[in-house]
């Protein structure tokens, strides 16, 4: 054998041996491993003794991300140690999603799917998961990876200590420009008409008690409000700022007309907790309200006509007076018949008990 080149591969044996040296010690930081136990350990004591996880997404054509996100859920809850279940709900994916899926729980029985025959909207999928789910704790999130599966562990330590539903915040979020401003605009009068004071009613990452999952009925573009519903009802409702990731695959579902159409859910939301038992309050309200109004015009001319001797047949002022008379008496009458069908069509409120002794 050539002795140059046995000398040779001597040589390069031994510089692997300390590369590999350099790499072991590298690897291991003793101070390093002891704060990850300690990080661990702490972590484990945030699920309290039998309680159930389950995380609930909502997806449509994400099949480039799921795979990432279930090896991330999957960390989070090896450290955890808890018992828990993940339910994706294909919301009509036309992509290789549901396949991506089958894959997944192929190899962990602990991921679900239900997969819905259309795309029926998020929150007819979120109802889908909330059935479904069996925890203690549901968490919800995004299927797009810009919610991260490591703000679970301190959603669940929030719900511990005492609330009911913890809302994320995303105080630095990765949207388009339009996206970020819109959700300004819709979060101040959300906050406004609801009364629950939050920064991000449409973050995707939420954590519910069992409860309020069961109690809020969800539908249309509905799932904006789950805060606001829940609050209404009497949970107690906070928020936690949570991290925001880029988009790596696919594009947002967002559009404008969403914007619109919260708008409307805004008022369906309003009208129907505030006035569903008793609606001659809010239509008996602006009747009142517009006769009053066209009665001062109609008095105010009235006195024209006595005093003044003024013509008041050909003024608008005196068409918009008789409006408002006529409008008032409508709106009253649309009160009690409204009041009318509730009181006929009425049954035991729904009363959502916190305990009993």
């Amino acid at each position: 054998m050539n002795p140059q080149k046995e000398n040779q591969e001597e040589k390069n044996r031994k510089f692997n041996k300390r590369i590999f040296r350099y790499n072991k010690r590298k690897r291991y930081n003793p101070e390093q491993s002891k704060t990850q136990e300690m990080e661990n350990a702490d972590y484990r004591k945030i699920v309290l003794n039998d309680q159930m996880i389950s995380v609930v997404i909502p997806l449509y054509n994400e099949e480039q991300s799921l795979m990432e996100l279930s090896l991330s859920l999957k960390r989070v809850f090896d450290i955890l140690k808890c018992n828990y279940e993940v339910i994706f709900v294909d919301d009509g994916s036309t992509d290789k999603s549901f396949e991506t899926i089958k894959e997944i729980h192929r190899r962990n029985g602990r991921y679900h799917c239900i997969k819905l025959r259309r795309n029926y909207g998020k929150s007819a999928a979120l109802s889908a998961g909330f059935k479904a789910s069996k925890g203690d704790i549901i968490i919800t999130m995004d299927a797009d990876l810009q919610d991260d599966p490591n703000e679970i562990p301190e959603l669940i330590k929030k719900i511990n200590s005492g609330y009911d539903l913890v809302s994320g915040w995303k105080k630095i979020r990765y949207d388009p420009f339009i996206k970020k401003q819109t959700s300004k605009i819709f979060n101040y009068f959300t906050s406004k008409v609801s009364g629950v004071k939050l920064h991000d009613f449409n973050c995707g990452l939420k954590a519910y008690k069992k409860e309020v999952t069961g109690s809020i009925k969800i539908y249309g573009e509905m799932h904006r409000y789950i805060p606001a519903l829940a609050y209404m009802n009497g949970f107690k409702v906070t928020e936690k700022i949570v991290k925001h990731h880029p988009r790596k695959f696919g594009v947002t579902k967002f559009g404008a007309n969403r914007f619109l159409n919260g708008f409307f859910d805004l008022l369906t939301v309003a009208f129907t907790n505030k006035f569903m038992k008793k609606p001659l309050h809010l239509f008996g309200f602006l009747g009142v309200l517009s006769f009053i109004a066209g009665f001062i015009i109609t008095l105010y001319l009235t006195i024209l006509k006595i005093f003044y001797d003024a013509s008041i047949s050909n003024r608008p002022l005196f068409l918009v007076g008789i409006l408002f008379i006529i409008v008032g008496f409508q709106s009253f009458s649309l009160g009690l018949i409204a009041e009318m069908i509730t009181k006929s069509s009425s049954h035991d409120e729904d009363v959502f008990i916190e305990t009993t002794l």
